[in-house]
């Protein structure tokens, strides 16, 4: 394993803990602030910055941002999603020692099933951990973009009013993060390569501005209705299980090619979809976690 990518794997687990303090924070801005609504999103968002909970949560998540960049830029994009998704371990410990949480046995096994079986696609990813992968045909990388974001939408739609509201919101936030991330790992490629200003003005940087501000709006209101460690937990598992599928799919890393390895990969898609299926029905978060 080259320099670089170790460099990028531990940028990758400073992200991981940046990501669950800044969530936890932000849920806690979000409960004690006036509801997101879908019709008026930016306007009903900006609201939430009057919290100093949100604010600092919205921080610690703009440094971890950074550190996610940075990981990208140098270490293949399925292997720093894996290691992120290991770090989601950290949610239930954090949860419950510093934040006071009620975190259920269930919560707790949950949790630890989905973090095993993002992890687990790293025992997969044999020959990717020489070199970033950044390189990607544009019409594959499009059409893969376009599936997810099309997608993020339609689960953001189907949330409204359903009994499993907010977890369905948090799928939602996941999948236009993981659009975001795959559009940053792209672009990642020309860092060093092309001007500031042609990066800024590239479409990808559209996608990514879009998907994150987007993420950040679906994700306010999923934190508002829903209890932090489940809602927190699925918003990963979907951000990080489709940013993963971009490996193989958009950037051309190695997919298994031996019968243990793929055994093993499905494996651990099943433990995500049985920790996803251990989530509870939401209950509205200001009622439960303020008490």
């Amino acid at each position: 394993m080259s320099l670089s990518v170790q460099i990028g794997l531990l940028l990758a687990l400073a992200t991981a803990f940046a990501s669950v303090l800044g969530f936890l924070y932000k849920h806690r801005g979000a409960i004690e602030s006036p509801a997101v609504e879908m019709r008026r999103p930016i306007r009903t968002s900006l609201a939430l910055f009057r919290s100093r909970w949100y604010v600092l949560g919205i921080l610690i998540a703009v440094v971890g941002w950074g550190f996610h960049v940075g990981a990208l830029a140098l270490a293949p994009i399925s292997l720093v999603q894996s290691v992120i998704a290991g770090g989601l371990v950290l949610l239930t410990v954090t949860a419950d020692r510093l934040f006071a949480h009620q975190v259920t046995r269930r919560e707790w096994i949950g949790v630890a099933m989905a973090a095993l079986g993002l992890a687990f696609l790293a025992a997969t990813l044999d020959g990717t951990a020489d070199q970033a992968h950044s390189d990607y045909e544009t019409g594959r990388l499009v059409t893969y973009l376009v599936i997810v974001s099309l997608a993020a939408v339609g689960v953001a739609f189907a949330a409204h009013g359903g009994a499993r509201e907010g977890i369905a919101f948090g799928v939602s936030a996941g999948l236009f993060w993981a659009a975001s991330d795959t559009a940053i790992k792209a672009l990642s490629g020309e860092f060093g390569e092309s001007t500031a200003a042609a990066i800024l003005l590239s479409p990808l940087a559209a996608v990514i501005l879009l998907g994150s501000a987007a993420g950040l709006v679906v994700s306010a209101r999923s934190l508002q209705i829903g209890k932090a460690v489940p809602v927190i937990a699925i918003t990963s598992v979907a951000a990080n299980a489709l940013t993963i599928a971009a490996g193989p799919l958009v950037f051309a890393e190695p997919f298994p090619d031996d019968t243990a390895g793929v055994v093993l990969r499905l494996a651990a898609f099943m433990l995500v979809i049985a920790a996803a299926a251990l989530t509870p029905a939401p209950v509205k978060a200001g009622r439960l976690e303020a008490a």
